[in-house]
């Protein structure tokens, strides 16, 4: 991802606070909504594209009576989590009632597996539906999240059918982790704390990872390793070092698999970079 493409996303997601959120938050609150919308569309459009498979396997599963549906239903979904809701948060943007609004809103964020349901709980964010649906912003805010504008999916935004002329590139994990980064440290500003208490800069951790595995990279074997953060914030860290390691790897012929483990820094803000960017090694 080049900077311009890195650049005009932030600066469009930090517009949706100045858009949408000015008088009805200080801005040292922006953050509440911000960072978990922000989380809340990069999965639902990992989602999107197997929307169709999920319903109709929870449809099967309903069918047939079964109570433990997870597992089936994130496998249909092609990801460690899932949405069971008939929502996609692109069809919310057509209700013209805000309570109707506010109860579908709270149906597809219900609708999501219990992993995401432990970062929406660590944002806190349920209690902000109320403050947006009676200020009548919420569906600005989810409008503002899917428009044509921003790309936050991995896959590219093409302006033909043809596919010839791309509109917006993917959005890979790295540089989702990046920008999600990014926003972080401008809130932090915004707040006078020190972003470096919670988030540590991408070449920094580049340059640590490099410090960790270069030395070792001959001893590297087929084999399944683990990566600890003792102090986890964004996750940064961890996805650094497990695509630095992996890489070293695969540039000898190993095969290997990372477990990522953390211990969360920041329980305020434990985010679900790790769940969004980092699918199990194969």
């Amino acid at each position: 991802m080049d900077n311009q493409v890195h650049n005009s996303i932030v600066s469009f997601i930090w517009g949706i606070a100045d858009d949408c959120l000015r008088d009805v938050y200080v801005r040292g609150k922006y953050r509440d909504v911000i960072l978990p919308m922000t989380v809340i569309r990069r999965l639902d459009a990992l989602l999107e594209d197997s929307k169709d498979a999920v319903l109709e396997m929870k449809k099967r599963l309903d069918a047939a009576k079964i109570d433990n549906q997870w597992p089936a239903l994130c496998n249909a979904a092609g990801q460690a989590f899932c949405n069971a809701s008939p929502f996609r948060l692109r069809d919310l943007t057509s209700r013209a009632k805000k309570q109707t609004l506010k109860a579908d809103f709270i149906a597809y964020l219900d609708g999501f597996s219990p992993n995401v349901q432990v970062i929406l709980d660590k944002f806190k964010f349920r209690n902000q539906i109320d403050t947006m649906v009676d200020a009548d912003i919420l569906g600005a805010v989810i409008e503002k999240f899917v428009s044509s504008d921003i790309n936050l999916s991995p896959n590219p935004v093409w302006k033909d059918e043809a596919k010839t002329i791309m509109r917006h590139p993917g959005l890979d994990n790295h540089g989702m982790g990046t920008i999600f980064e990014e926003l972080i440290r401008r809130f932090n500003e915004e707040n006078n704390e020190e972003a470096g208490e919670h988030w540590t800069p991408r070449d920094v951790v580049e340059l640590m990872a490099d410090l960790v595995f270069m030395p070792v990279a001959d001893k590297i074997q087929d084999a399944t390793y683990s990566c600890y953060d003792g102090a986890c914030g964004t996750g940064g860290m961890l996805t650094v070092a497990q695509e630095r390691l992996l890489t070293l790897a695969r540039r000898r012929g190993n095969i290997l698999e990372m477990l990522l483990r953390r211990k969360r820094s920041w329980p305020s803000l434990v985010r679900g970079i790790i769940a969004i960017s980092s699918p199990p090694s194969r």
